[in-house]
């Protein structure tokens, strides 16, 4: 009886054994399509961690990212410059031989070649989750495009404030900032409302000009420095402007003809160089005899706000100001 309870009992035990061996060899085999869905179900119902799909329309079309951008390339500096607001964490790739005097700390940034050359190389080695392009970029969209989602930014004269709004919700989507965006944006509508009604309050006309080591381009309303006139509503000196680009080509001459009561001046030499400073360029007889140096109202604007870094939030700002002090 004995012999026979001690064999009961081993077969017990092996069984139990084999069981075990059983269920630990199923447990582990679990395929991970399993696992995956069981994630998602838990992530469906309310897992926090869940990947949010951000959708972001630009020019150049359409693009998805499935989390806040973390590591990002920009090459407009107008972007940079909002970007230093809103989100100044971000680990950040750029043309750094490029950046403006105001956002010199970004020279220490990660280089990703030069603002008319960009580095595929090192752009794809920081392997970047947003790429961020402007106009000189513009031929490389496709290729970078290969490397990381893309978005094109432009800043059109005739469309300014509707395109630095898209620029500014776009990027603010992407680094999962929209909140803080949306104040500044409302902050610079509200100027924007103030600077309209000093302008309407007041006689003056104004004309704008660039100075660019000793040749001087005039601009007027459609024009690259047109917020002046079409968005700020401030009156012409010359409505018979040519829209161009690089503006219409202008003298002494012309300025004490037109003889405005507000001069605006964008030196380009400052940034692109050379041994003509706007100052020495304005300063003579039929300059000087203008009502706008009578008056003290010729105002040399920040060339790098105006000409470099123009549609970021700091840059707005900082336009809007030089504009409003001179009708104050």
């Amino acid at each position: 009886m004995k012999k026979i309870l001690s064999l009961l009992l081993v077969i017990a035990l092996a069984t139990g054994i084999m069981v075990g061996c059983s269920n630990e060899k199923n447990t582990n085999s679990v395929p991970k399509t399993d696992v995956d869905n069981k994630t998602n179900e838990t992530n469906e119902t309310g897992n926090e961690n869940v990947a949010k799909e951000i959708i972001l329309t630009h020019a150049k079309g359409e693009i998805k990212l499935y989390d806040v951008a973390k590591k990002v390339v920009v090459f407009d500096m107008g972007i940079l410059d909002t970007i230093d607001v809103i989100a100044p964490e971000l680990e950040l790739a750029v043309p750094t031989s490029n950046i403006p005097s105001s956002l010199s700390k970004y020279e220490k940034a990660k280089s990703a070649g030069t603002l008319f050359e960009p580095d595929m190389e090192a752009i794809f080695n920081f392997e970047p989750d947003l790429i961020i392009i402007g106009g000189r970029q513009a031929d490389y969209y496709d290729e970078l495009s290969k490397i990381a989602p893309t978005i094109y930014v432009e800043l059109n004269a005739d469309t300014y404030m509707e395109d630095f709004k898209l620029n500014t919700t776009n990027v603010a989507k992407a680094l999962g900032k929209e909140d803080e965006a949306k104040s500044y944006i409302d902050g610079i509508d509200k100027e924007i409302e103030n600077i309209k009604a000093l302008a309407k309050k007041s006689d003056k006309n104004a004309l704008i000009i660039m100075t660019n080591d000793g040749k001087i381009s005039a601009y007027g309303k459609g024009s690259r420095y047109g917020l002046i006139h079409d968005v700020l509503e401030i009156t012409t000196a010359d409505d018979a402007i040519e829209v161009s680009n690089h503006g219409q080509e202008a003298s002494y001459e012309y300025i004490a003809q037109v003889n405005p009561d507000i001069l605006f001046v964008v030196d380009r030499t400052v940034i692109a160089g050379g041994s003509a400073k706007a100052s020495d360029t304005l300063n003579n007889d039929l300059v000087n005899g203008i009502n706008a140096n009578k008056n003290d109202k010729i105002v040399y604007l920040d060339p790098e706000a105006w000409y470099l870094a123009s549609g970021g939030i700091n840059t707005l700002n900082l336009m809007l100001s030089e504009v409003k002090s001179v009708l104050e």
